[in-house]
């Protein structure tokens, strides 16, 4: 398996892309439009809220889904026991936010959310017709006026050596939505599932932009674009000592959106709350 990395201002860059989707799920993109120093800024800002109590004062609400979720309440991924080791806060335009944060949060949940929006046109523009006919609509409307894209900032801790035996930070998923916009973290560790079963790292240098297939637009293009099982492992050494944080925004559809005979997108992320255990 090869996850191409391609760069968005070249004049390929949509059939590059697309093209690594289809065949692994993923692609990265460099010299993309996503302010790095903006992303630098959330990823220490955050990493201090973290390390502070105040992000119990904002704790998660399972009727929203907004807030902080700490590791107690963390995700047990579809399929596992163990919960992931990570602690994370839920981030929409219209949820509860740090007032100190709220405004490089907010300035990057727009740009990152264009940004999806155009490369969701991409993989619409080159799906094939016979895939294409069988949307229920555009992908690019699928997201108009939504309102459940989500910001997750995510802060997977140092290791204590304590860790229940099997355990990872995030253990083999795929995700719940269209699409995942993720840059590179500030410490490795990200792998993808090949058709071979065989893990295999995903390029993550600093300032690269890593983009992945969502179940729901597996769902909706009858697997031409597969959502594929990725996971973050746990470190070894110095790394072990140090925490990870990653910026994921998870492209949403309305819930009205029809994606098959099977499932609108609001019964679809019910069911899948459910199975992560985040839900009643």
């Amino acid at each position: 398996m090869q996850v191409r990395v391609v760069d968005y201002r070249a004049a390929d860059a949509a059939e590059q892309f697309t093209r690594s989707l289809h065949e692994t799920g993923f692609g990265v993109l460099v010299n993309h439009p996503l302010p790095q120093e903006l992303v630098e800024k959330i990823y220490a800002d955050w990493l201090a809220y973290f390390n502070g109590s105040e992000k119990h004062e904002l704790a998660f609400s399972k009727e929203t889904q907004d807030g902080y979720f700490s590791t107690e309440i963390s995700e047990t991924a579809k399929g596992h026991t163990q919960k992931d080791i990570k602690e994370y806060f839920h981030i929409y335009p219209w949820g509860r936010i740090p007032a100190s944060l709220k405004d490089d949060a907010m300035r990057y949940y727009r740009i990152a959310n264009d940004l999806a929006a155009e490369l969701l046109s991409w993989v619409e523009k080159h799906t094939p017709a016979e895939i294409a006919k069988n949307y229920r609509e555009p992908l690019s409307n699928m997201i108009k006026d939504s309102r459940l894209t989500l910001l997750r900032v995510l802060r997977y801790p140092p290791l204590t050596g304590n860790e229940p035996a099997g355990s990872l930070r995030a253990a083999a998923h795929g995700d719940i939505n269209l699409l995942t916009i993720l840059p590179a973290a500030n410490e490795p560790g990200l792998q993808v599932q090949g058709k071979d079963g065989e893990w295999v790292d995903v390029p993550g240098d600093f300032g690269m932009l890593i983009i992945n297939i969502g179940d729901m637009l597996q769902e909706a293009s009858q697997g031409y674009y597969p959502s594929t099982q990725h996971r973050v492992v746990n470190p070894t050494g110095e790394g072990a000592k140090k925490s990870r944080v990653s910026l994921p925004l998870f492209l949403h559809p309305r819930e009205d959106v029809v994606l098959s005979d099977r499932y609108t997108a609001h019964t679809y992320l019910e069911e899948r709350l459910r199975e992560l255990g985040v839900k009643a």
